[in-house]
């Protein structure tokens, strides 16, 4: 196809197509004529993932060409392919150094041995964890680790099996980077839906009557 048909099909327009190009975030089009070039599925699949991280994701330009690197990274395996993708949809956080953080780094390295997870703490989602923890101990609800912390990763384990099957079907490398990103962030809005209505039920059983 040309790149108006591309750009058509994907809506993306043309000039960013043309800037996605320059700056080795899709691959050139196959030249026709001098002035011209041709675009097959491969563009297509490229600028729908593009646009997944760019709008959905909210990830840089800088950040999308680190991930689009590991997905053409054929030696890579499809775990650091994911993670790559993945690790970047975590929003960074940066904290002084102090005794609640420490403590609760400490809890988030407990919790993952004692799961079995084969993840760092170090990860963005583990240091987005203890600064969370440490949020809740700064405003008097320190209890919260001990009482329920487990709970919350037994479910949050069952949820990233379903994730995990699901992207699993997915056949091409980018389909399954442009799964990651689309289910990671819509379906943490989808689980927050889900857990406020659960909330609300939980909250009519346990302090209403009839």
């Amino acid at each position: 196809m040309r790149i108006g048909e591309l750009s058509r099909r994907t809506g993306v327009p043309v000039p960013t197509i043309k800037y996605y190009v320059r700056e080795g975030l899709l691959p050139p089009g196959e030249l026709t004529s001098p002035n011209q070039a041709s675009y097959g599925d491969p563009h297509e699949r490229r600028l729908r993932l593009i646009r997944a991280l760019l709008e959905v994701g909210g990830l840089s330009l800088a950040a999308i060409g680190e991930v689009l690197d590991a997905v053409d990274d054929k030696d890579r395996p499809v775990h650091k392919v994911l993670g790559a993708a993945a690790d970047r949809l975590v929003p960074g956080h940066t904290s002084e150094p102090d005794a609640e953080t420490d403590l609760a780094r400490d809890k988030v390295a407990r919790l993952i041995g004692e799961r079995g997870w084969r993840v760092s703490p170090a990860s963005p989602a583990g240091e987005a964890l203890a600064v969370a923890l440490a949020a809740l101990a700064r405003v008097g609800h320190a209890g919260f680790a001990a009482e329920v912390l487990d709970e919350y990763a037994g479910a949050a384990e069952r949820v990233a099996r379903v994730d995990v099957e699901y992207v699993a079907g997915k056949a091409a490398r980018e389909d399954l980077v442009e799964t990651v990103v689309v289910g990671t962030v819509l379906g943490d809005a989808v689980f927050a839906a889900l857990r406020r209505l659960a909330q609300v039920d939980a909250s009519a059983r346990t302090f209403e009557a009839g």
